[in-house]
């Protein structure tokens, strides 16, 4: 007979875990940290569009490059960037439905699809013309086409750009998405939109979430709640994005012999509990609870991201990528103009 008891057994695995998660402790402290301060400074401004992603990160930005960043905190840094980022990401899925993209009708549908794909595809050649390095292209394309900061790091997990590349990403679609925020409900009049179609155009064209609601509603309920529902299909659209990316990417590294991109199982995760919140009804006062856990362990990772970033790195991007932004900013929000009012 051994000697050993059941709950000795039960708790060696426990004893690995934590032995495993003791380095990480510092880093993960710190990320959360930074997250918890980014969500509430998004509260205390009063400003629903702040997204508390972007806080974080330049939060993080801001202690890289003045005190400086302790090697301690670099597993935690780390494991923030991976695991953590990847369940954030499966978590979405509870924020998404099916029925969702039913409520925009075919119509609707084909308006986010094709503008997002026709998206997708111009910047990444524009890319390459204004000499953009690829990695930073396709995060840029990435950004602007699908959901802003999220479609960013989500994407990089298959993409693997840089930190840098990353943080110039996301502050491509953030300025460009504000511009969109202000500029659009200005523009609903004189082009003879009404709320429907105002909504779709939002939706099927501003970077991020919270930024498609601040333009949407400023139209009025129907205009807001067509711009959501809009925007919340679009997101789903995330999956087969990073999925396509990452094959390509595995294809370049074959022919490369690098090491092989690793298949973005976490995707799959994140269609079963879209599937799974389609299917079941959760309380609200459970989905509320969800979404705020989503967007803090997103904050953690961008907070981390923030934390490796150098801004002399950064400049020396240059203002071609700034323009590339640009450049889609202006193709998205055209495009989806000239299929709103041609569908």
């Amino acid at each position: 007979m051994s000697d050993v008891s059941p709950p000795q057994v039960a708790a060696r695995p426990l004893s690995r875990l934590s032995a495993m998660l003791a380095p990480a402790l510092p880093g993960l402290g710190l990320a959360a940290l930074i997250a918890a301060l980014a969500i509430a400074v998004q509260r205390l401004s009063g400003i629903g569009a702040l997204s508390p992603l972007m806080v974080a990160m330049v939060i993080g930005m801001a202690i890289r490059n003045t005190t400086g960043v302790h090697p301690a905190l670099a597993p935690g840094i780390a494991l923030s960037l991976k695991k953590i980022l990847r369940f954030a990401i499966v978590l979405m899925g509870f924020q998404l439905t099916l029925a969702q993209i039913g409520e925009i009708g075919l119509r609707g549908v084909a308006i986010v699809a094709l503008t997002l794909g026709a998206t997708l595809v111009f910047t990444k050649a524009m890319g390459r013309v204004l000499g953009v390095e690829r990695r930073l292209a396709e995060l840029i394309a990435a950004g602007t086409s699908i959901c802003g900061a999220s479609a960013v790091i989500a994407c990089n997990t298959v993409t693997r750009g840089r930190d840098e590349d990353v943080a110039y990403a996301i502050a491509c679609v953030t300025v460009f998405g504000s511009l969109s925020m202000i500029l659009f409900p200005l523009l609903a009049g004189p082009l003879g939109l009404g709320p429907q179609d105002y909504g779709l155009w939002t939706g099927a064209t501003i970077h991020e979430v919270a930024q498609v609601v601040g333009a949407s509603f400023a139209q009025g309920e129907a205009a807001g709640q067509a711009g959501t529902i809009a925007k919340l299909s679009r997101v789903i659209l995330l999956a087969p994005v990073i999925l396509s990316l990452g094959m390509m990417a595995r294809r370049r590294s074959d022919g490369a012999g690098a090491a092989k991109v690793p298949v973005p199982w976490f995707v799959f995760g994140f269609l079963a509990l879209v599937l799974v919140n389609s299917l079941v009804s959760l309380p609200d006062a459970l989905r509320a609870d969800l979404g705020l856990a989503t967007s803090f362990l997103l904050a953690m990772a961008l907070a981390a991201m923030g934390l490796e970033t150098d801004i002399a790195k950064l400049r020396r991007e240059g203002l071609r990528p700034l323009a590339l932004g640009a450049i889609a900013w202006i193709f998205i929000s055209l495009a989806g103009l000239g299929l709103v009012l041609a569908l």
